[in-house]
């Protein structure tokens, strides 16, 4: 595992393969950080799916209202909702969409991004100041490169975990 410098801005994601370890940017997107850490400690992220995954793209998750895999699973509507907080303002910035960049799911409204998000499997520049990036994957990315493609998957993988570093014993 990578060194964790920031154990308040550092998530650690457990993939049903191991560890991923996120490194939150509280200077770039500030809001969209604050985001995934309270959802993080409301455990609502626990069980969710991978309800997008595109092979040489991305694989996004972060459905708390209908990608529960232990509670209230809808596939067909997995993707469509967001959680129990406003919607929030985008935070574009110069950060390239990079592989293991973490982005903020939206709809076509730039300040619709709520609890859905996305690690990017390579590269994929045509995203940059469109979405906004408020984390990179520091360790593990090989796990990410495991999940299960599809949309949606045939069997998707899920988010067993999402912890704060700071609040990891």
């Amino acid at each position: 595992m990578a060194e964790i410098k920031d154990p308040e801005n550092t998530i650690i994601l457990t993939l049903k393969d191991g560890e991923v370890v996120i490194q939150l940017l509280p200077e770039v997107a500030p809001k969209h950080v604050e985001r995934m850490k309270q959802l993080a400690r409301d455990k609502a992220y626990d069980n969710v799916a991978f309800h997008r995954v595109i092979e040489g793209f991305m694989a996004q998750t972060g459905d708390v209202e209908h990608a529960n895999m232990e509670k209230d699973y809808n596939p067909r509507r997995s993707g469509t909702g967001g959680s129990q907080y406003p919607d929030l303002p985008a935070e574009f910035s110069k950060l390239p969409h990079a592989r293991g960049s973490i982005g903020a799911a939206r709809s076509m409204n730039p300040n619709s991004a709520n609890s859905q998000f996305f690690i990017n499997f390579k590269d994929n520049s045509f995203l940059n100041g469109q979405y906004t990036v408020y984390g990179q994957v520091i360790s593990g990315m090989e796990h990410v490169d495991r999940i299960a493609r599809g949309e949606p998957p045939a069997n998707p993988d899920r988010m067993i975990t999402v912890r704060v570093a700071a609040d990891v014993a």
